[in-house]
């Protein structure tokens, strides 16, 4: 949304609070001005808002004026301003747009009058289809009640007496101040003055009103939660008592199953204390038939390992006899039959010596 935040045009604290809580559940940013001298002067030091919600009757600079004030300012004739009133009438609603208003919002404010107007502006802003702001010189105010006088026109008191009607100045523009003249004059001050003096004992009416409210509704709230929190304060002490007793009570519970437990263990320990007749019998059985494993074990590895040495010690006797053989057939070749004799003496003797020494170790 485009229009983001606003300012509060209102004399009375009422319009401005009902109508900011309305804008503020549109997530919009709202600051409020008492006055239109206030709001000039808000606009001069501040950002320039989205868009300015006036009021139409205030004192001192009304409405109007200071709608003019805005719109002859170039720094904030682009500002769109929402008129707050309770006329409703169409004239009403085309003057108003004659010196720069943008739309009017009647009052009191309504949620769908006010969703209609913001949408409307939202979608004028976004498009870029604002109406343009009137030169300053066509801004014309209209009065609730026109005096029946041309705008050039001079007074003239009448001349009491029969002629007064020829006594009166030639010149066009010279009207007779007649006691019509001067009632119509006097009624419309009056009028004025009553309707300007009566929005301000309204205004401060509503305000002593909203005041008292304001305070009425801040001691209920404030003794609505002194009550909440004595009651949570209440609330809280009794389930901390009730959570102590339960705790208690549970630890006592939990405290007296344990004592069951360990009761029931001691009794099952003293009775399964030592080795009975049974696990006595079932312990020579395993021992005898380990031993039994063990001896069979070791006689059978101890022929094996023999078996083993046996055929070891012929492998190697062949082994040696062949060497010798070859060594004796090459050296008869080669060598004298003396040698020959004495080299195969030593090898049968080496080799019997072996023989006896291999059957004397695995004998």
């Amino acid at each position: 949304m485009a229009i983001k935040n606003a300012l509060l045009v209102d004399d009375s604290k009422v319009a401005r609070f009902a109508l900011s809580k309305l804008l503020e559940g549109r997530d919009m940013e709202v600051n409020m001005a008492g006055s239109a001298e206030e709001a000039l002067d808000f606009l001069n030091s501040h950002d320039r808002p989205d868009v300015i919600f006036m009021d139409h009757l205030m004192p001192g600079m009304n409405g109007v004026e200071a709608t003019k004030a805005i719109k002859g300012n170039p720094d904030t004739s682009g500002i769109p301003i929402i008129m707050c009133t309770s006329k409703k009438s169409s004239s009403f609603m085309e003057e108003a747009r004659n010196f720069g208003v943008y739309n009017i919002l009647t009052k009191p404010p309504h949620t769908e009058g006010l969703t209609l107007v913001l949408d409307q502006l939202d979608r004028d802003v976004t498009d870029g289809t604002l109406p343009e702001v009137p030169p300053v010189g066509d801004i014309v105010e209209h009065e609730e009640e026109q005096l029946e006088v041309p705008q050039d026109a001079s007074v003239e008191m009448s001349v009491k007496g029969g002629n007064g009607a020829a006594a009166v100045g030639s010149e066009a523009n010279v009207v007779p101040l007649t006691s019509e003249l001067i009632e119509q004059i006097a009624r419309s001050a009056v009028k004025t003055h009553i309707n300007n003096r009566l929005h301000e004992l309204l205004s401060s009416l509503f305000d002593e009103q909203f005041d008292h409210l304001k305070r009425a509704l801040d001691e209920s709230r404030n003794k609505q939660e002194s009550a909440i929190q004595d009651k949570l304060e209440a609330m809280n002490q009794l389930i901390e008592e009730r959570t102590r007793h339960l705790r208690d009570e549970v630890a006592a519970e939990v405290n007296l199953n344990l004592a069951r437990e360990l009761a029931d263990l001691k009794r099952e320990l003293k009775q399964n204390t030592g080795f009975t007749g049974e696990h006595m019998a079932e312990l020579k059985d395993h021992i005898t038939s380990v031993q039994t494993i063990d001896t069979e074990f070791w006689q059978t590895l101890q022929s094996e390992a023999i078996q083993q040495a046996h055929e070891i010690s012929r492998e190697t006797a062949e082994d040696i006899a062949q060497r010798t053989i070859d060594l004796f057939v090459a050296q008869q070749r080669t060598a004298s039959s003396k040698v020959y004799t004495l080299g195969l003496a030593i090898s049968l003797g080496i080799f019997s010596v072996g023989i006896a020494w291999l059957s004397g170790l695995f004998g």
